[in-house]
């Protein structure tokens, strides 16, 4: 029993300085899952750009004086492996906090588990609205702009220009498409009833959706939006233009609109798509003497020589890695997760380097979302190009 009482105290013992390691260290521990293989292994390019983005920023000195230990493993999208490297992340590997993962299952199968242990679940990669409740989740915050509030940008442009449209909407069926949606009629108000003509769904794993399309094209519809995602935006594209209907107004998320998902279906097809943005487009010649994206492309020579410019997640990854630059220099001298946590929700009008203009990023205890405003854009057929104001969800 004495041994027993040893051992336990040993190990409580190692426990306590597992965790004054995490926190005390002069080293930045940063941990992160993301898809290097299955499916959606394209989006790990976000994370090889923000392990050079560190080695940067270690070459040049580090953190008021502190290296960062980047340390980004596969998930492969799959939960119950984000469980399992999580976990790992934080028990054996002992980092401050978690940054940029990816997904929406795959963030929610270790949220309850990181906010019971209050590790900071840094800027999620995903927009569903659940990120952003500091009173259940103090420990949550989300990187992206919400789904909701996308769809309500895009109904505004409706309300605008087309007050008198006949909609269509296609959506996945799970809460991808449903807060789209949800904010799409929220800004429609009372007058969603009336303009909403037909409304179809799919499942992810159905292979084709050209029922739903013949179906939402008899209904008369004049504007289309299609909440969809990788090899559906795809087949959307194409079946619309096969099927020879042409929405006045057709829309797709953020998430839908990279020239990947368009090229399979034909540049022509997607010409006059309508989607929305908050980072400028570095390939956009518009930006050719920008200093910010100057310096990310002086970045991506020297530290990624190798990687196709052409790829928008590179630019995402730098992009949200410099946002946590500014909380991590914020942080000063105290590493504590509970600081990490309050300079993350005290961010006050801040400009980051690939942002658009005229946007910023704010947060507040009770304020979970970074990124409120967004610019519409609509697709030329060689790229996006952003029209009209600055909007937000309010």
């Amino acid at each position: 029993m004495k041994l027993a009482a040893t051992l336990i105290g040993l190990s409580l013992l190692t426990l306590a300085a597992g965790g004054a390691h995490a926190e005390g260290s002069d080293e930045i521990r940063i941990g992160q899952t993301l898809p290097y293989s299955g499916p959606a292994s394209g989006f790990g390019a976000i994370g090889r750009t923000q392990e050079a983005f560190f080695d940067k920023v270690n070459a040049e000195g580090g953190i008021n004086g502190r290296k960062v230990k980047f340390i980004t493993l596969d998930d492969a999208y799959s939960p119950p492996k984000t469980v399992e490297q999580t976990r790992k992340l934080v028990e054996q590997d002992e980092v401050l906090m978690m940054f940029g993962s990816l997904g929406t299952a795959t963030n929610s199968a270790v949220q309850r588990y990181l906010n019971g242990k209050k590790v900071p679940q840094l800027f999620v990669l995903s927009g569903a609205t659940k990120w952003a409740d500091p009173l259940k989740y103090p420990w949550t915050m989300p990187g992206m702009a919400a789904y909701e509030s996308e769809g309500v940008v895009y109904a505004k442009h409706v309300l605008r220009t087309k007050p008198g449209a006949r909609i269509a909407i296609l959506s996945q069926n799970d809460d991808f498409g449903r807060d789209y949606v949800a904010g799409f009629k929220r800004a429609l108000g009372e007058k969603a009833a009336s303009m909403i003509v037909a409304e179809q769904t799919y499942e992810t794993s159905a292979p084709t959706i050209s029922s739903q399309l013949s179906t939402l094209k008899a209904s008369g519809a004049d504007v289309l939006f299609g909440v969809v995602l990788g090899k559906f935006t795809s087949q959307m594209i194409k079946g619309v233009a096969e099927i020879g209907w042409k929405p006045e107004l057709f829309f797709v998320p953020t998430s839908a609109s990279s020239i990947s998902f368009l090229e399979p279906a034909g540049l022509d097809n997607a010409v006059g798509l309508i989607s929305s943005s908050n980072q400028k487009d570095t390939m956009d010649p518009q930006w050719a003497s920008d200093p910010g994206v100057k310096d990310y492309f002086a970045f991506m020579k020297q530290y990624m020589p190798n990687a196709d410019l052409s790829n928008s997640n590179y630019a995402a990854g730098y992009h949200y890695a410099t946002l946590l630059m500014t909380v991590l220099k914020a942080c000063k001298d105290d590493f504590s997760r509970d600081n990490i946590m309050r300079q993350a929700a005290s961010l006050k009008d801040v400009k980051l380097p690939l942002l658009l203009p005229g946007m910023s990023v704010t947060t507040g205890p009770d304020d979970y979302l970074p990124f409120q405003q967004l610019q519409l854009r609509r697709f030329n057929g060689k790229s996006w190009v952003g029209f009209g104001d600055v909007l937000d969800d309010r």
